[in-house]
């Protein structure tokens, strides 16, 4: 019996599940009409849409496969992330997105960049080709890249290891299908997946939950593995690595749920307060849900599994042992996770080809046709990303943190204090996160993460930088001043 036959349930759900990304794509050309249509969906976008595809693009292939690798690794003291995620998603939505949303209504801003321009920049002249959006966009292209390599590299294991596909053959699959329904139906689209997608996701991890735990003995078996010695650092703060380490990778994967692109953009496109305090919710406990059932799989996995040698393999092989999960799981798994890794996909594309077009390449080239190179950029990014995945370096956690860790110091200081503070100029952000970056890589290239994880140092000199420089400006004259009242 072939495997297509053995697993026909997960190929007809590939095909409706596939069949409904190009419908949701047709939907969102209609109303991708212009720039603001493709980019932010017009701003009238709900709450309930909004806070699903919130905590569903969050929640990727690194959620799934990754953070299960990191539990086996770390035990207990890998929760730290789970808690400080659903933390930093509710701060995001109560203190973030309500002023976020205004000014960017306010100012018309399309991209992050846009946002600082209009916060940052005094003559509205001055604001295409400020150093400060170029910059800006630049480090939003290339972590975005560094995160899709580390997307891609998820979905490639998932068609090798759940559909026999090739590694290579898997990512070019990811790579026709994301692209496909992300370039034609722009932010629509992308949102209207995300629902779908994260659907699939929370049932998912329900089921991921409840059958690994059946498997190793029952929810409270966990309780065995105190018992046997080796196992012992899994209970451990400091066993499996420093607690502070952990601790500041717990951090730089939460700030990203306040300066990460991908999430603020959401922010843009809600209605209006109303839907900002339904969406708060949503994402907040949905996201709860996902986390709370993945993160103890790891744990789980030392009753079941044995001579683990990539942790990146714990969830897929789990997944595929037919005496854990039933064919019909396995086969509503396999489509669960490969939408976790194109709802996070979709969307750093759509934001990374927004950023490269509108912020680095239109103020030196001007086109009418903005719509068409945006999605030429949507393109040749994902093409770029897909090469560089073939041969990625790291693991999917440590790709994901490092991307987080710059958008931390870049984009943190510049702006939670932007959207409180009227002080800080152009030249605050930049150097601010010059101080950051430069932080980031002195720590990194002298070894020092492994007693202190390098967001701590870089974020405090990176926010300290902005708060010194901006102190001995005078405040700055921007809508800031009535926008919060």
């Amino acid at each position: 019996m072939s495997w297509y036959s053995q697993h026909w349930i997960a190929v007809v759900l590939l095909a409706c599940y596939t069949a409904v990304l190009f419908y949701n794509a047709y939907l969102g050309s209609k109303a991708s009409r212009g720039m603001a249509g493709y980019y932010v969906g017009n701003r009238e976008m709900s709450g309930t849409i909004v806070g699903v595809s919130f905590f569903a693009t969050f929640a990727s292939t690194n959620t799934y496969i990754g953070h299960a690798g990191k539990a086996y690794d770390y035990g207990v003291a890998w929760f730290t992330m789970a808690i400080l995620l659903v933390l930093f998603s509710w701060v995001s939505w109560r203190w973030i997105g309500p002023p976020l949303r205004r000014f960017a209504a306010q100012w018309d801003a399309l991209t992050i960049p846009d946002f600082l321009g209009s916060r940052y920049i005094a003559s509205p002249n001055q604001q295409g080709r400020h150093p400060l959006l170029q910059t800006s966009a630049v480090v939003i292209v290339f972590a975005s890249l560094l995160y899709l390599l580390a997307i891609f590299k998820g979905a490639g294991h998932l068609f090798q290891m759940f559909l026999e596909v090739p590694y290579e053959a898997g990512v070019g699959l990811t790579l026709l299908i994301v692209v496909l329904y992300t370039s034609v139906g722009g932010f629509v689209s992308v949102v209207r997946t995300d629902v779908l997608q994260g659907t699939l996701m929370l049932l998912g991890s329900l089921v991921i939950f409840y059958f690994v735990t059946r498997a190793a003995g029952g929810v409270t078996s966990i309780t065995r593995l105190q018992t046997l010695p080796d196992k012992q650092f899994l209970f451990e703060l400091n066993g499996g690595i420093p607690f502070a380490v952990l601790l500041g990778v717990s951090l730089s994967g939460s700030l990203k749920l306040l300066a990460d692109p991908r999430q603020l953009s959401r922010f843009y496109a809600l209605r209006d307060e109303a839907e900002v305090l339904r969406g708060k919710w949503i994402a907040t406990i949905g996201l709860a849900i996902v986390l709370g059932c993945l993160f103890p799989v790891g744990i789980y996995a030392h009753l079941i599994l044995t001579d683990v040698t990539d942790t990146d393999l714990i969830v897929p092989s789990l997944v595929s042992d037919a005496s854990v999960f039933p064919l019909w799981a396995t086969d509503f798994l396999i489509v669960s996770i490969l939408a976790a890794a194109m709802s996070s996909m979709d969307s750093v594309l759509l934001v990374a080809a927004s950023t490269l077009y509108k912020n680095i390449v239109a103020p030196f080239n001007p086109s009418s046709r903005e719509l068409l190179w945006t999605r030429t950029a949507v393109i040749g990014f994902s093409i770029v990303a897909a090469l560089l995945a073939l041969n990625p370096p790291g693991d999917i956690v440590e790709i994901t943190i490092f991307s987080g860790s710059l958008y931390a110091v870049c984009f943190f200081p510049a702006v939670v204090f932007g959207l409180y503070w009227q002080r800080g100029s152009a030249r605050t952000v930049l150097c601010s996160m010059a101080v950051g970056i430069s932080s980031l890589i002195i720590w990194i290239a002298a070894g020092w993460r492994q007693e202190l994880h390098e967001v701590f140092p870089a974020l405090l000199l990176s926010t300290f930088t902005y708060y010194l420089l901006s102190k001995a400006e005078a405040p700055s004259e921007t809508p800031a001043k009535t926008s919060n009242n």
